[in-house]
């Protein structure tokens, strides 16, 4: 399709925004009226440059779409692709990688983990769960992240699914963590994160909203320096980007105890963790626990979600968590 003007591509952009006339024309400071006689091809007075400014910055074009010299594939091209400059492909070696997170989380971080416990956490803890490929200086950088990660005055704020964390507990296949080193990380996250305010840990429910999924990938949010980067499915390359509006939205989401999943609070987080590590101490089984944290915290409900059907109706009803 050729756009001979930008009536033409005003349409356009309005078609691909899925919005009602009504919020389009509220969101670019016109009436409805106005919005319909561009969209209908009524009216031959093109959009103002006030209109097309606005445009630009809701939707975050760049200004050039407007220009005559812009052709109809390249309109197409600038208002359907994800600017290059905000996705950046991380495909470094292993030592690169670890330089990169490092550098990026160097002040703190906000981090959604891919499963439970964190790899840094892991090595300071057991023995090596995954061969890899290592040389002293990676080992000596690892050694750098171990030392951050656990000084008191670091600042973290960590999200895991409870699924990943009863997992790592209980699951019988794909677990690779023997009785003792489990107690022994369950021990070692406990003394971090209890009476440590720098320190947050947060314990979601991934069945709770169609958000299952999110946690198979390690996420780190700078909110700062408006980046965030995840961990691809190929574990050699990470995903950067640099869209201000799409970091600072997922910040919020986990930042904002109205928008979050349904989650643990991180004062009651640490508390289950406790809970866990005595069940395993005791030998305690997933139904059981399940009872212990029913009966001791006000999070049942969302530990009884990530039962299975068969499971949940050999244990006692949730108490109902307050929303």
């Amino acid at each position: 399709m050729q756009y001979k003007n930008s009536i033409e591509k005003f349409t356009e952009i309005f078609k691909k925004s899925n919005l009602s006339i009504s919020k389009f024309a509220s969101l670019i400071g016109k009436d409805r009226r106005t919005v319909t006689s561009w969209i209908d091809n009524i009216s031959q007075i093109e959009p103002n440059d006030e209109v097309k400014d606005k445009i630009c910055s809701i939707f975050r074009y760049p200004n050039s779409i407007w220009d005559e010299q812009c052709s109809s594939n390249d309109f197409i091209k600038l208002i359907t692709e994800i600017p290059q400059k905000e996705v950046r492909i991380i495909d470094d070696d292993y030592l690169g990688r670890l330089s990169y997170i490092m550098n990026l989380e160097e002040g703190g971080r906000f981090v959604i983990q891919a499963q439970f416990p964190g790899p840094m956490y892991r090595d300071t803890a057991v023995k090596k769960v995954y061969k890899t490929k290592t040389s002293p200086e990676i080992e000596e950088l690892k050694k750098k992240r171990i030392e951050k990660m656990l000084r008191y005055d670091y600042d973290t704020t960590e999200w895991y699914s409870i699924k990943s964390v009863l997992s790592f507990c209980f699951a019988s296949i794909g677990n690779f963590y023997t009785k003792e080193e489990k107690i022994k990380l369950l021990e070692l996250m406990y003394e971090l994160f209890h009476n440590n305010y720098n320190k947050k840990l947060f314990l979601f429910d991934s069945f709770s909203r169609k958000i299952y999924g999110i946690e198979t990938n390690y996420i780190s949010i700078n909110v700062k320096q408006k980046i965030l980067f995840f961990k691809s499915p190929i574990e050699s390359v990470f995903i950067e980007i640099q869209n201000k509006n799409l970091v600072e939205r997922m910040h919020k989401y986990y930042s904002s105890p109205v928008q979050a999943p349904s989650h643990v609070n991180f004062l009651e987080s640490v508390k289950i963790i406790k809970i866990l590590q005595d069940a395993l101490k005791y030998n305690n089984n997933l139904k059981q626990t399940y009872e212990m944290i029913n009966r001791m915290t006000n999070y049942g409900e969302l530990f009884y979600n990530n039962l299975s059907v068969d499971l949940q109706k050999e244990v006692t009803s949730p108490v109902k968590l307050k929303r």
